[in-house]
């Protein structure tokens, strides 16, 4: 069953262009399919279809601010607003495999002088510490991914440890759900911040979610 949140607008209404203008390392060719390039400058196609994976793309400027769940039958089960690394702490890009899961965690690195869990939730994809976990995602992080309770409950729930991949991308990733969000419910509304309404004016959802950008 598609598990869509009420608030599913805020996926579109909550990006905000902040921290950080490093080119992608990651490029969406399709809702499955996208084109990485790594420090080298090498590049690869990776087809994620028939996998369970996570799209962040990240809440930096020419982004989404935003995460969406898709399981192995291309179905993008769940969206969430999110925020991601501040300036200097940029969240790194590339294709990653969730490696550790920890449903209650304080961060050793930046813990909270309160003694209050503040990387409950959490879903590891890098051995540098950078994880998706709930937080505030209306303040920016030291590399990590910010979502809301419901989201990094609902993520947490669903990925699995060693199969479920995470896709950190520094590019848009609407056009490939959009049609997909739209199904589910998402609206437009005059909540919407007028630089979304502008990029949603000029933005072209891809029928289908796999055909070519």
């Amino acid at each position: 069953m598609i598990r869509i949140v009420t608030w599913l607008a805020a996926v579109v209404v909550i990006s905000v262009l902040q921290a950080g203008d490093r080119v992608s390392g990651v490029h969406p060719l399709s809702k499955s399919t996208f084109a990485v390039t790594d420090e080298k400058g090498a590049k690869r196609i990776v087809d994620l279809s028939g996998q369970d994976y996570i799209v962040v793309s990240l809440r930096e400027k020419g982004a989404d601010g935003a995460a969406y769940a898709i399981d192995k039958d291309g179905v993008v089960w769940w969206a969430a607003p999110v925020s991601s690394g501040a300036k200097g702490h940029e969240t790194p890009s590339g294709i990653f495999t969730i490696w550790r899961k920890e449903r209650f965690y304080m961060s050793k690195a930046h813990p909270d002088p309160n003694g209050v869990n503040n990387m409950d939730f959490s879903l590891w994809f890098t051995h540098r510490g950078h994880a998706i976990h709930m937080g505030n995602d209306n303040a920016m992080s030291h590399g990590c991914i910010h979502v809301g309770e419901k989201g990094a409950a609902s993520m947490f729930r669903w990925a699995k440890k060693g199969e479920t991949k995470v896709v950190v991308t520094r590019e848009h990733f609407l056009p490939f759900v959009y049609d997909d969000l739209k199904k589910s419910g998402y609206k437009e509304n005059k909540d919407t911040p007028a630089h979304i309404k502008a990029y949603l004016r000029e933005m072209k959802p891809e029928k289908g979610g796999d055909s070519a950008y």
